[in-house]
C-alpha cells in the first residue's frame, strides 16, 4: 500500500467484496468488526486529507500572505 486516496478506496471494495460473499455466522461477525475498524480508520484518513485539501484552496485564495497565521505551516515553508 503507497498511501493515496486510491489504495483506500481499493481496500474498501474490497472489503465490500468480502461481506458479499456467503458466510458463516461467525464469519459475519468477525467481517462486520473488520469493517467497523476499516471504517473509522477510513474517515480519519479521509477528514486528513480534505484538511488538506482546504489548506490548499486557502492558500490558493489568500496567497503566502496567509502563512503567518498558520504557524506550524508557515515555519515549515520558510525553511
Amino acid at each position: 500500500m503507497s498511501g493515496k486516496l486510491s489504495d483506500l478506496n481499493d481496500h474498501l471494495f474490497a472489503q465490500l467484496g468480502r461481506l458479499s460473499t456467503e458466510l458463516t455466522p461467525e464469519q459475519i461477525e468477525a467481517e462486520v468488526a473488520r469493517t467497523n475498524a476499516i471504517v473509522a480508520v477510513a474517515e480519519q484518513i479521509t477528514e486528513g486529507a480534505n484538511l488538506q485539501l482546504k489548506a490548499a484552496k486557502l492558500y490558493h485564495d489568500a496567497g503566502a500572505g496567509i502563512l503567518p497565521m498558520l504557524p506550524q505551516i508557515g515555519k515549515a515553508v520558510e525553511k
